[in-house]
């Protein structure tokens, strides 16, 4: 059954966007993605919109890499349709920092294992391009090469000609 999920494209001021490894305790271990999840149906008689859906993204970034954002501050970024028919809706955030992101995620990490909880991303990677992404192994969401593919096209665009 298809599903909609949100996701957050999370780049890095060097250039690399973040892209978790998911756990072993979650429902796909070891699978690279960005930072989000499924969204639930909306109740019968009200609308899914953008506001919604950013809120739902905020949510999982900071559930799932310690670094929180305003739901405002997400732009709507990209659209998907995978290929079991799941819709992706993709925010991108304001950029960050990697030695921040890096501590941000290693401090949600310690907190979550002293609660004794799992995490549910067990490590982040930047990778930059198509090329970084394809050296790392195993396995990924459907649409992660196309995402990072875009991040590139749009990230080297919109950097400043030295």
């Amino acid at each position: 059954m298809a599903s909609v999920f949100a996701a957050v494209a999370q780049p890095t001021d060097e250039g690399g966007l973040v892209v978790g490894r998911m756990s072993a305790s979650t429902a796909a271990p070891d699978r690279l993605q960005l930072p989000g999840g499924s969204v639930e149906p909306p109740a019968v008689g009200t609308v899914l919109d953008v506001a919604g859906l950013a809120r739902h993204a905020a949510r999982e970034l900071v559930e799932e890499t310690g670094i929180a954002v305003a739901h405002e501050a997400l732009q709507l970024w990209a659209l998907t349709r995978g290929e079991h028919g799941n819709i992706g809706v993709f925010f991108r955030a304001p950029s960050l920092p990697e030695a921040v992101v890096r501590e941000r995620f290693e401090d949600l990490v310690a907190i979550e294992h002293a609660a004794g909880r799992d995490v549910e991303l067990r490590e982040i990677i930047f990778p930059s391009s198509v090329a970084e992404l394809t050296a790392v192994r195993g396995p990924r969401v459907d649409y992660l090469a196309s995402i990072v593919d875009l991040h590139t096209r749009t990230s080297t665009s919109s950097r400043p000609m030295r």
